[in-house]
């Protein structure tokens, strides 16, 4: 059992009985990543005794909490995690990853949904100062590159629509 610095704020993650599952997943697919403390349902509990409750994890540095809490929740677009790639291989390698087994009608504009409904969004590193630049033109040429993105980004058309 691996007891991890826990960040002031860590996302907890929902699921109906997939929590440890899910944590694999995403250890599995980014670098600097681990497994952490493993809460089991005890008697007094609301869950089946001895089946996993919560799964501590971490993805580049960042804690997690993975909760198996039911089908009460489902997740849903109104929350993602953004990964910022440096390059076309590295962005291509983490949709790659993180869209398998996930819906393919959730892929628009650089957005994925997962295997457990988790949203990610896979963006190059420098997106946000394009469409932040100060020269309208090139940040309007950036944001229609994006917005005609059929899944996932191709970084060489959004520096030939910031270049153009």
């Amino acid at each position: 059992m691996t007891r991890m610095k826990l960040h002031k704020i860590t996302p907890n993650l929902w699921f109906d009985s997939q929590a440890e599952e899910a944590a694999n997943f995403y250890t599995s697919i980014f670098h600097d990543s681990k497994i952490g403390r493993i809460a089991r349902y005890g008697p007094e509990s609301r869950g089946v005794e001895g089946t996993v409750m919560t799964v501590e994890f971490q993805l580049e540095g960042q804690s997690f909490v993975a909760l198996n809490g039911g089908p009460h929740f489902k997740f849903n677009e109104a929350i993602s995690f953004i990964v910022h790639c440096d390059d076309q291989a590295e962005l291509d390698y983490y949709w790659d990853k993180l869209s398998e087994g996930g819906d393919e009608k959730a892929q628009v504009c650089g957005w994925l949904k997962d295997p457990f409904g988790v949203s990610w969004q896979i963006i190059p590193s420098h997106l946000t100062e394009m469409i932040c630049d100060p020269d309208p033109a090139r940040a309007g040429r950036v944001m229609q590159a994006i917005l005609q993105t059929k899944k996932k980004i191709d970084i060489k058309a959004l520096h030939q629509a910031y270049d153009n």
